[in-house]
């Protein structure tokens, strides 16, 4: 099926970008996201309308490097200096091969084209579908829409005021169009990160959509 939005016939221009929307970002995970699993149905209802959907999975080797357990002293949500600038350090999550970094069992998302997995290089996290938090290491995920003339995303998943965030803002930077449907997200928001998350998405020129 192909989605036509406001009249327009471009659904082979538009593609559905589900942000990690996995077992430890959903109520009962290590790094819980406050009603995560709220999205999951209706992350399901967005995916039927699109032909082109891609799923992004945070897939990082025990003892990663934004762990507060890899930081002896050091506790979740703090702050470190890594050698790319500020990180915050997040509880062990999302390790690979274990059951939460897998999909929500809910996630019924069979057409999906691409899961690109991120933050699994041991040194490095990565919030964004586009590029590591070293803001150099691309994923390569600009490239492939390229590739294939998608250029109209949409954006949703977990969290708000992270992962979508980051993808949203590079994706914008990337030379896409970009809307983000609120109703498919939800943030952390820590330390008034959800707001200021909003702000930057509508400065950066993303259309959010309820």
């Amino acid at each position: 099926m192909n989605r036509d939005l406001g009249g327009r016939s471009d659904g082979d221009r538009e593609v559905l970008v589900i942000v990690d929307v996995q077992n430890d970002f959903c109520p009962g995970g290590a790094l819980a996201v406050p009603d995560g699993d709220e999205v999951v149905p209706v992350v399901n209802r967005l995916a039927a309308q699109f032909s082109h959907v891609i799923l992004t999975q945070d897939w990082h080797p025990p003892g990663h490097a934004s762990f507060a357990s890899s930081h002896p002293g050091k506790q979740p949500l703090e702050t470190i200096e890594a050698a790319y600038g500020q990180q915050i350090l997040w509880p062990d999550h999302c390790v690979q091969g274990a059951q939460g970094a897998a999909f929500h069992p809910g996630l019924a998302v069979t057409h999906a084209e691409l899961v690109l997995r991120k933050g699994f290089r041991a040194g490095i996290d990565s919030y964004s579908a586009f590029r590591e938090n070293d803001r150099r290491t691309q994923t390569g995920l600009a490239a492939y829409l390229r590739e294939r003339g998608l250029d109209r995303l949409t954006v949703c998943g977990l969290a708000t005021d992270f992962c979508v965030l980051f993808s949203a803002l590079d994706a914008r930077e990337a030379g896409f169009a970009v809307e983000l449907a609120l109703d498919a997200c939800r943030g952390i928001d820590h330390d008034g990160s959800l707001a200021r998350a909003m702000r930057a998405m509508t400065e950066a020129g993303v259309i959010l959509r309820d």
